[in-house]
């Protein structure tokens, strides 16, 4: 195809979820937070002449932007600002198409996507609401909902689901609630797919569209 994708991902289930959608997956180490050279490398390494670059988090699109410049090949930064967002913008690339067209594209999906998560705090809240290791939901950067891991969980996929048609949830790590027992009751017509991520610092990440 004349536009491939690179995309920078950790853990090896969302990796697997980038290569499977035919990207060229940069590792961003535990915080997401690649090299440049190590992101024009990717670049390089994709067999397409043109690429589309996607961060997965706000933290990488400084070093997108300087790695798309020093790159020798045509490349458009889409400003993803998390893997499952990326991932699910992916779905619309047209690999026939150019790089900047295929950028477009995936910006007018991203703007479609809500994403949420639900980590184990890393600190006591300073406004009290949770102690360190008690799970926190986000909806987008905002946070939602916090406690125990199946409300919170219940009541961050309910606010970003809201009106959505699919649901992607995406195991992290360890994720203190097996799958099977996951509260994922979202009513008629919602369609939710469960994938392994493997990913750090998050049990759970969300998209929905």
């Amino acid at each position: 195809g004349r536009t491939g994708v690179v995309a920078v991902a950790s853990g090896d289930g969302v990796r697997e979820l980038f290569e499977g959608l035919g990207a060229l997956v940069v590792d961003g180490g535990p915080t997401l937070n690649p090299a440049t050279n190590d992101l024009v490398r990717g670049i390089e390494a994709c067999p397409s002449q043109e690429v589309v670059l996607l961060p997965n988090s706000r933290n990488v699109w400084m070093a997108a932007e300087e790695a798309a410049r020093l790159a020798a090949k045509d490349v458009s930064v889409v400003h993803s600002h998390s893997p499952q967002s990326g991932l699910a913008a992916l779905v619309e690339l047209d690999t026939e198409a150019g790089a900047e067209t295929n950028a477009g594209r995936l910006e007018q999906a991203l703007a479609e996507i809500r994403s949420g998560a639900i980590a184990p705090a890393a600190r006591d809240d300073a406004e009290g609401r949770f102690g360190r290791g008690e799970a926190v939901g986000f909806a987008g950067e905002e946070i939602i909902a916090w406690g125990e891991p199946e409300p919170t969980f219940a009541a961050t996929v309910a606010a970003v689901a809201d009106g959505a048609e699919i649901v992607t949830v995406i195991e992290g790590a360890d994720p203190p609630i097996p799958r099977d027992g996951l509260p994922l009751e979202l009513g008629d017509g919602v369609e939710v797919e469960v994938h392994r991520g493997d990913q750090p610092s998050y049990w759970w990440l969300i998209a929905a569209q």
